[in-house]
C-alpha cells in the first residue's frame, strides 16, 4: 500500500489502470459508479470505453421494402450517439471525484474490443455490468462479460 489518506484510508496500490465497459445502460452506469469509486480510493486512472456494433447490411425478404441507413449515416449517426453517452458517463465518473479518459472503436465483435482496449491501456483491471440474462435469452444472445472472462488474463469485476 502507498500512503495517502482519501477519507480516513490508506490508498491501495493494487490497480492502477482500470477500464470500464459501457452501452449505456443503468447497469452499465452502476459499473462506471463503481468503477470510478474503486479508482478513486487506489488512485488508479480510469478509461470508460464503448464498442460501437459494426454497421450490417440488412437481408431483404422478397417483396419486402423498407429505407435502411447507407453506412455513412450510419457511422455519423453511431459516433454522435457515442459521444453523448461517454459525456454522460464521465459526468458519472466525474461525480465520484474522478476525471476519466474515454474510448472508443467501430467492432463486429464487443468482447474483442473489450479486451483489445484493455490490452492497449495497459489496464490491470476490466469493470463490466451484468445484464442478468438466463435460460434460453443468455444461450441464444450470449454473454459479453463471459466472452471477455474467456478472453483475457486481466482480472475482471462484475457489476450487478
Amino acid at each position: 500500500a502507498r500512503p495517502g489518506p482519501i477519507a480516513g484510508q490508506w490508498r491501495i496500490a493494487m490497480f492502477r489502470r482500470i477500464v470500464v465497459s459501457t452501452d449505456g445502460s443503468p447497469r452499465s452506469n452502476r459499473a462506471i459508479k463503481s468503477a470510478a469509486a474503486l479508482a478513486r480510493i487506489c488512485g488508479a486512472s480510469l478509461t470508460i470505453f464503448h464498442a460501437i456494433p459494426a454497421y450490417r447490411m440488412p437481408y431483404y425478404a422478397e417483396g419486402m421494402s423498407f429505407v435502411w441507413p447507407s453506412e455513412t449515416q450510419y457511422l455519423k449517426g453511431a459516433d454522435r450517439e457515442t459521444a453523448k453517452l461517454l459525456a454522460r458517463a464521465r459526468a458519472l465518473a466525474a461525480k465520484q471525484g474522478v476525471a476519466a479518459t474515454t474510448a472508443q472503436v467501430h467492432s463486429a465483435d464487443t468482447s474483442l474490443a473489450i479486451v483489445a482496449a484493455a490490452g492497449k491501456a495497459r489496464a490491470d483491471l476490466i469493470v463490466m455490468a451484468s445484464h442478468g440474462r438466463k435460460g434460453l435469452q443468455k444461450l441464444l444472445l450470449g454473454s459479453e462479460t463471459q466472452k471477455v472472462l474467456a478472453r483475457t488474463r486481466i482480472p475482471v469485476l462484475v457489476v450487478r
